[in-house]
């Protein structure tokens, strides 16, 4: 709302072939310009935990701090053409930072930079985002940043579109290409979801994920399901 603040709470399930994540986080927004956010992610690694060496049901931990200012057009009304444009950066703390540093990461912490256009494009029903990530992330921080052997950030794109069925309802595709700074093969990922808005608050989102190959082992596909409160 512009000029108000408002707040969003939101926990996440997934549960893929060989591993399971899950995440809680919460975002504060300022007058429709400022928004800041926190999340923990645990990446529960089950039976590979005791294959790699990390022990059966090992979970890796990780903190993000982000904020993400608006800077240019809006997300509805203004130019048809010219999107909503905003620059933000997150910080990314993983807390098992002996064990990143085991498997070739270089850091423990890491700075992600991004740069998105977003617009809904309501004559269309679609709303579109592109961004721009300047990271070193391994598998969004969860490995690590870096490597020992020196590689570092680079530049990836994410991207999304979002088709409204109706006023409550979307469907929808993201991509989201990463960098393989470790030599494991690390793939990009990419989801179809369905996101459907129970209450003006509430909203529920379920999608299938498809997230490649993670430190080695390949084919992680599965089921997501997350819950967002808004005030």
């Amino acid at each position: 709302m512009p000029g108000g603040i408002g707040v969003s709470a939101h926990g996440t399930v997934a549960e893929l072939a060989d591993f399971g994540w899950r995440s809680v986080g919460a975002t504060i927004g300022f007058g429709d310009r400022l928004e800041l956010s926190f999340a923990r992610i645990n990446f529960n690694t089950r039976d590979i935990g005791a294959l790699l060496g990390l022990g059966q049901d090992f979970t890796l931990n990780q903190d993000v701090y982000g904020a993400k200012v608006r800077v240019a057009g809006d997300l509805v009304y203004g130019q048809s053409w010219f999107p909503q444009i905003a620059v933000g950066i997150e910080h990314k703390r993983n807390r098992d930072g002996a064990m990143v540093r085991l498997l070739g990461a270089a850091d423990a912490s890491g700075t992600d930079y991004t740069v998105s256009a977003t617009k809904l494009l309501l004559a269309r029903s679609l709303l579109i985002n592109a961004t721009l990530r300047y990271t070193e992330a391994n598998q969004l921080g969860l490995l690590g940043f870096g490597s020992a052997a020196g590689e570092g950030y680079r530049l990836q794109f994410e991207g999304s579109l979002g088709y409204q069925l109706s006023r409550r309802a979307v469907l929808g595709a993201e991509y989201r290409s990463k960098p393989d700074n470790l030599g494991l093969g690390e793939d990009d990922w990419m989801d179809i979801f369905a996101a459907y808005a129970l209450t003006d608050r509430l909203t529920l989102t379920a999608a299938y994920v498809d997230l490649g190959s993670i430190a080695t082992i390949s084919d992680q596909r599965g089921g997501l399901l997350s819950a967002q409160v808004a005030f």
